[in-house]
């Protein structure tokens, strides 16, 4: 009965949403975007000492570097009035999730300056330009460390990608009305990069990093997406201060609903779907886990919405739904969204 309540319950709450995607003013503007400032910077990181940073003959193997950076790109338009808006990208990606989409629209970055979000796009630590720790491939190449001592570090092939991002079942096919613009798909294929999620201590240094970087800002929201879904969820249990909301966009993963709940209750919540996620064997049991979490949430007394973007009149969306044919209208709706329910 529960869990017949608590679906009819979301049911009632995507219907009564279902509005902003049409009742939003859409920001499609092209023209000249002014902005207050823009800038980049580092959060976090550390110094080590390491013998083994490099075998070529013009630089020497031993020294201090730093690791464990999350680098920070941001801008900021004039006069904004909505809180700062963190936008954190998922597995074998970079920030450039979130930059202009791979068949050169407006990318989520700059919708969202447009709607008057102060916006912060992160490049996870040992990710883009979030420098990496060269120190134990250096080690084996030098032949003083056995080779089952490197680093995991993997790239996500494109066929493999195909099926993970849900252009369709398997590589080439295609889901019907999927709204990927897959005639650039060489272009998204290209954002792609190694990945060292894997080489990283627990918890990962992104984590702290992300709470460091919204009590810097003195308040944010967290948008994260797939592989990092879970990362605003770990930042409010490390510390809820400066967190005002969270965003997870079509999260690889979400907090166990029988677990400690107390971090997640004083924020409002989103979890954000795109389409064919029953059809898919490797994200249809993350909807459900998801579904279960909020509903544990919102009856420990949180505020917390799970929406398929289908049942808002946004069908067609793939997982990689900030760069589909459509993406500045989920884009509108997720802005209108949080004008609503996250406050300056």
């Amino acid at each position: 009965m529960k869990k017949i309540m608590a679906a009819l319950a979301a049911t009632v709450t995507a219907l009564a949403l279902s509005g902003c995607a049409t009742s939003n003013t859409p920001t499609t503007d092209t023209g000249p975007l002014t902005i207050a400032k823009q800038g980049s910077f580092f959060v976090g990181g550390r110094n080590i000492e390491s013998a083994h940073l490099s075998l070529l003959p013009a630089y020497a193997p031993s020294g201090t570097i730093a690791v464990e950076q999350m680098y920070v790109r941001f801008q900021e338009p004039v006069a904004a009035k909505r809180p700062p808006l963190v936008l954190i990208h998922g597995c074998c990606l970079t920030g450039k999730t979130w930059e202009s989409t791979p068949d050169g629209r407006m990318g989520w970055d700059e919708l969202f300056v447009r709607r008057g979000y102060p916006t912060y796009v992160i490049d996870q630590v040992s990710r883009g330009r979030s420098a990496a720790n060269p120190s134990a491939i250096v080690q084996v190449k030098a032949g003083k460390a056995s080779a089952d001592t490197l680093p995991q570090v993997f790239g996500a092939s494109q066929e493999g990608a195909w099926a993970i991002f849900r252009f369709g079942a398997k590589y080439p096919e295609v889901f019907p009305g999927m709204q990927f613009p897959l005639e650039a798909q060489g272009e998204f294929f290209k954002q792609m990069v190694p990945d060292w999620l894997n080489a990283l201590p627990t918890p990962n240094p992104t984590v702290p990093a992300l709470s460091q970087l919204a009590q810097q800002l003195k308040g944010a929201v967290l948008m994260s997406h797939s592989q990092s879904g879970i990362f605003p969820f770990q930042t409010a249990a490390l510390d809820t201060r400066g967190i005002q909301g969270i965003v997870a966009v079509e999260p690889g993963a979400c907090p166990d609903p029988k677990a400690d709940l107390k971090p997640y209750l004083g924020m409002p919540i989103l979890v954000l779907w795109g389409d064919y996620v029953e059809l898919s064997p490797r994200w249809a049991p993350r909807l459900k886990l998801c579904r279960e979490f909020v509903a544990a949430v919102n009856q420990a007394g949180g505020k917390a919405q799970q929406i398929e973007l289908a049942q808002v009149g946004l069908p067609g969306a793939s997982h990689m739904l900030m760069q589909d044919k459509h993406s500045l209208q989920i884009g509108n709706w997720l802005a209108q969204w949080m004008d609503q329910n996250i406050r300056p």
